[in-house]
């Protein structure tokens, strides 16, 4: 008596289809990812795992029904999208795992290598930083070294952000999360879950992906150490990562925070038009 209540999927017929749930699994989507995949097809979901930005194109073609995708390809597709509510990868300052890494001036770069498997970062760059009209982004595979031969300046997101040493003399390092909210004193919604305009996703499968979120931030400890790919970095610097630096409950601060950066999409040319956000 008094413990923690089990997580109970909600069952489907039989004769119910399953939604196809694509979600990446970069450690932020790990407490969110692992409940879901265990109890999936119990709970009328097919579980993909993908990029960021290859579960956008994705979600746009019709493959995935509904998915984790980077915040400004939702403003992108806002007419065809709804937002699911109460489920999004935020933070609220720095968070360690969108990095720019410069050897000029900002006012100097004239070139930036950006991680291939994100959208919503470079969004970001260009919005933050005054970089000169003629500064060429180039996505690439994430590789810090051969980024930085190339280029003035490397931006890396994720699992590798969080592998990254010293990066030596003459680089400096800017947390796009953090001058975020240094420049608007708001929280940034780094991804959120969209759904395509003609799929039912009932109240019983919403109310399991809040039930798995929340399952998720219970065992943090659990998902750390099951996360291999991150295995030389310290356990503790990743616990205080998915508890301390990462939200993912979707109010009013993280909607304001989404609006913003919205608008300022606008502003800058990201996105044609002004966009509203429209929840399930």
């Amino acid at each position: 008596m008094g413990g923690p209540v089990p997580f109970t999927p909600f069952l489907f017929p039989m004769t119910t289809p399953s939604l196809r749930f694509g979600i990446h699994d970069f450690l932020n989507a790990r407490p969110l990812l692992v409940p879901l995949k265990e109890k999936a097809s119990e709970a009328g979901f097919q579980i993909v795992t993908d990029t960021p930005s290859a579960l956008a194109d994705r979600l746009k073609s019709g493959d995935v029904d509904l998915a984790m995708i980077p915040s400004v390809e939702y403003f992108k597709s806002a007419d065809s999208y709804r937002l699911v509510p109460d489920v999004c990868i935020a933070s609220r300052g720095q968070v360690g795992t969108v990095l720019l890494l410069a050897k000029k001036p900002l006012a100097e770069i004239t070139s930036v290598a950006v991680d291939v498997r994100s959208r919503t970062s470079v969004a970001l760059l260009k919005i933050l930083f005054p970089f000169s009209s003629d500064t060429k982004i180039h996505p690439v595979a994430p590789d810090l070294e051969s980024m930085l031969a190339e280029h003035a300046a490397a931006m890396i997101i994720g699992d590798r952000a969080l592998t990254l040493g010293d990066p030596g003399p003459g680089i400096t390092v800017y947390d796009l999360s953090e001058e975020w909210f240094r420049q608007t004193g708001k929280t940034f919604v780094h991804a959120v879950v969209a759904v395509r305009q003609g799929i039912n996703l009932d109240r019983a499968r919403q109310d399991f992906i809040q039930q798995a979120k929340q399952e998720g931030r219970k065992r943090i400890k659990e998902i750390v150490r099951a996360h291999t790919e991150l295995a030389r970095v310290d356990t503790n610097v990743l616990e205080d990562y998915l508890e301390n630096k990462i939200r993912y409950d979707l109010k009013a601060d993280e909607m304001a925070g989404l609006t913003h950066f919205s608008h300022l999409c606008h502003e800058h040319g990201i996105i044609p038009e002004k966009i509203s956000l429209q929840l399930i």
